[in-house]
């Protein structure tokens, strides 16, 4: 009894030994715990940021993030050799007011240039045009005051709120963009505005296609920008 009793302990002793033995080898094979650590990836540096601030013209409604302009235009700007970040921050229903009441916080993320796309949505609630150069005029304004460079886009208004107001509106950008000394884009919309073929259903918001004509027409006051804010 005694003798088996040690053959026994000595069989589970090698037993548990070649099972030891077993499992370790696999560890140092397989388990991820012994492989080499994933480095993390370094963060993108870009030479500049640009921040495209505006309402749902600019954030993209209705269509994926990557068709909205700010996104083809941070591609075109890739593709031309200008390593440049372009932040999409269009807000769906945003006026004037609402533009210029984020502008503290624009400023703080410390950006290059601001693309400021705004007034459609003041226009189409015939918010009094006085207001929404105000509006403008000081948002650019402030926007300068931090050393950011500014470039105003443009905005025209449908025909059915009468001729004077149309007219009124219209001026609004061009006298800001005098008054302030800051890029003017004449026309955000050129080619893509009244056009059934690049506009949603709602006739209103651009298709992917139409985005990236208003990229299009937005690159080359942006690369005006970046060279005068490289100088």
């Amino acid at each position: 009894m005694n003798i088996w009793r040690k053959i026994s302990g000595r069989k589970e002793l090698s037993i548990l030994l070649l099972l030891f033995f077993f499992f370790t080898g696999c560890d140092r094979q397989d388990s991820p715990a012994n492989t080499r650590p994933q480095l993390p990836q370094p963060k993108k540096i870009y030479d500049g940021t640009i921040i495209a601030l505006g309402d749902s013209l600019t954030a993209g409604m209705g269509v994926a993030e990557e068709e909205a302009y700010p996104a083809l235009l941070e591609e075109k700007l890739q593709q031309n050799g200008y390593n440049w970040q372009v932040i999409n921050a269009g807000i769906s229903g945003e006026t004037s007011s609402g533009a210029l009441a984020r502008i503290n916080w624009i400023i703080a993320q410390q950006p290059d240039i601001v693309i400021l796309e705004t007034g459609a949505n003041d226009g189409m609630r015939g918010i009094p045009t006085g207001l929404i150069r105000e509006n403008i005029s000081r948002a650019v304004g402030l926007l300068k005051e931090a050393g950011v460079e500014v470039v105003l886009a443009g905005m025209q208004m449908l025909q059915n709120l009468g001729p004077v107001y149309t007219k009124q509106f219209a001026a609004v950008y061009p006298e800001v963009a005098e008054e302030q000394e800051v890029i003017l884009i004449p026309f955000f919309l050129e080619q893509v505005a009244g056009n059934p073929s690049l506009n949603l259903e709602d006739f209103i918001h651009p298709t992917p296609a139409g985005h990236l004509i208003i990229a299009q027409t937005v690159y080359p006051y942006v690369l005006k920008a970046i060279k005068t804010k490289s100088r």
